[in-house]
């Protein structure tokens, strides 16, 4: 554990040893933080998401959704992925983009 002056003090020493496991940052002698090393990219994103209010609003919603309707098959599902990933490519195929113009009367 470390106190918020003290990290503040000492910031590499406790980023250098959050390598080998959480540093507790306390303020008043109570925990208000953890220090975490990362190794992957992928581990950022998965802690943000998994301390996302919102995130997790969404996740309970998709579960109370599959317990009162049991769900969708998993072929259906990516059925549909499919079907909405082909119309999401259609209407960009269509667009023109204007070709650049090489004026050499100037």
């Amino acid at each position: 554990m470390a106190s918020t002056a003290d990290m503040t003090a000492r910031f590499n020493t406790y980023l250098k040893a959050s390598e080998n496991g959480p540093v507790i940052v306390t303020k008043r002698g109570k925990p208000v933080a953890v220090l975490l090393a990362v190794d992957e990219e992928g581990e950022i994103e998965r802690l943000i998401l998994a301390h996302s209010p919102k995130f997790q609003k969404i996740l309970n919603n998709g579960k109370k959704q599959i317990r009162e309707t049991g769900g969708i098959r998993h072929e259906d599902f990516w059925r549909e992925v499919e079907a909405e990933t082909q119309q999401r490519k259609r209407p960009a195929a269509k667009r023109k983009t204007a070709k650049p113009v090489l004026d050499l009367t100037a």
